[in-house]
């Protein structure tokens, strides 16, 4: 079974980052994110990765109809190699000499497992998964399951205020929101990320946690764009805030869901809040409508904030 997260590995040195568990014409939907070189592996950003896709192996170019995007895909019969998170995470918790970054991980999982939780659901991805990491790398968590995810957040919620975890202090916030390049302020963005509890410090370091839902998804369903909006709605369920992509079901006229496929927006409101969306309308064959924010990585202009709070 392939998951999001995952990476996947072909004959011509090239490392595709997962990015969702159904196969599409017998591909794995996918980002390039690491290219072999006489030196080891070199991360790609996505221009990048588009480039050299495009002037070497045109063939992984792919345009899925079910996502009505343009990404990356593999055909299942060229992977060479699978690189799987939970996997390299027991290796690295086995193996006898680890370098900076694997003890600081060793760490953050014992920690996990001193509250309770069970790594036999967690794995690693990330520059950690194909061992490309280097002394400033973060470290990414993935947890295989909606119950062991949200136990994690409120286990570094836990470890934070008992100080064995630290919150991020401005100068991570400010390249957290540099990095995003998103269409927040930077108030409203380190506002909605503090309480969301998936990302923190460890020795300096910083993780973040990820969710993986491993339970099988019903069939894909076609959208056609219908244009860009901004409106408010309510949130009326949250409950898969955090998938990939993550979803929010609001209370309005027009527009039955919000979904967002970049990760600055996940777990981004709660249950009953009031949002400001703004992203591209989305209808299906039979009439229903949603936003998606996230229709390209970088999501330029696209955003979701909450303009109304539990506490407001």
């Amino acid at each position: 079974m392939i998951y999001p997260k995952d990476f996947i590995e072909t004959a011509e040195g090239l490392i595709f980052a997962v990015v969702a568990q159904e196969l599409e014409q017998g591909k794995v939907l996918c980002f390039l994110r690491y290219v072999k070189e006489d030196t080891g592996w070199k991360k790609y950003d996505t221009a990048e990765a588009n480039d050299l896709l495009k002037q070497r192996h045109p063939d992984y170019l792919h345009y899925s109809s079910v996502l009505d995007a343009h990404l990356h895909a593999v055909a299942v019969t060229r992977i060479t190699r699978h690189h799987q998170p939970r996997r390299r995470l027991q290796h690295v918790m086995l193996a006898k000499e680890l370098d900076a970054v694997e003890q600081d991980l060793l760490q953050l999982c014992h920690l996990f497992q001193q509250q309770g939780l069970d790594l036999i659901k967690v794995g690693v991805t990330g520059s950690l998964l194909i061992g490309a990491q280097n002394q400033n790398s973060d470290i990414d968590l993935v947890f295989y399951g909606r119950d062991v995810f949200h136990e994690a957040r409120a286990i570094t919620c836990e470890l934070i205020r008992q100080g064995h975890l630290q919150e991020l202090d401005d100068s991570d916030w400010d390249q957290s929101y540099q990095r995003r390049s998103c269409a927040l302020s930077y108030g409203e963005y380190v506002w909605h990320e503090r309480r969301k509890y998936n990302k923190a410090i460890i020795n300096g370091r910083k993780f973040d946690l990820n969710f993986i839902d491993n339970e099988t998804r019903l069939e894909s369903i076609n959208y056609q764009k219908c244009g860009t909006a901004t409106l408010q709605c309510k949130v009326t369920d949250a409950t898969r805030a955090f998938d990939y992509p993550a979803e929010f079901k609001v209370d309005h006229e027009h527009v039955d869901t919000i979904v967002s496929f970049t990760a600055t927006y996940t777990g981004q409101a709660l249950g009953g809040e009031t949002v400001e969306v703004s992203g591209l309308l989305e209808q299906v064959e039979q009439g229903s409508k949603r936003i998606v924010v996230g229709s390209s990585r970088e999501a330029h202009g696209e955003y979701i904030k909450v303009i109304q709070n539990h506490n407001a």
